[in-house]
């Protein structure tokens, strides 16, 4: 631990606290394990209390979904739990129409702030403004 526990930082006003630095994941999905190592590492907390922590967090929301609350997490998105209707299904080898069942489904809404952030953090020499035709005059 680098015993700098600032939320800020001196340059920005961008929380930089529980950063993970991008060269250390094993893969391009964020784990469960990884939020338990952050917090040991950035926090300060035991390694069995991390863990501990992060999975007391995900249960209290699997069990707020399943008895269908929605959990808003404000500045991130709301979580929500849905029951989608009954449906009819096609096998597509056979062409057989099968019955879908009517089942429960987690949908996720960003916030307004993450889809900001996520847009601003998008490579802009990935983003292609095709703009006006030369041929028509701008109003």
């Amino acid at each position: 631990m680098n015993g700098d526990h600032r939320a800020m930082s001196d340059t920005t006003a961008t929380p930089t606290f529980l950063e993970l630095p991008v060269d250390s994941l094993e893969t391009s999905a964020l784990t469960k394990a990884q939020l338990a190592e952050m917090l040991f590492e950035q926090i300060g907390l035991n390694k069995r209390e991390s863990k501990d922590m992060v999975d007391a967090f995900f249960d209290l929301m699997s069990e707020r979904l399943i008895a269908g609350d929605e959990v808003k997490l404000s500045g991130f998105g709301n979580f929500q739990m849905r029951i989608k209707a009954p449906r009819p299904g096609r096998n597509p080898r056979t062409g057989e129409l099968i019955p879908i069942a009517a089942r429960r489904v987690v949908t996720f809404h960003a916030s307004q702030k993450l889809k900001v952030q996520i847009q601003d953090e998008s490579p802009s020499d990935q983003v292609t403004d095709i703009g006006t035709p030369d041929h028509i005059a701008a109003p």
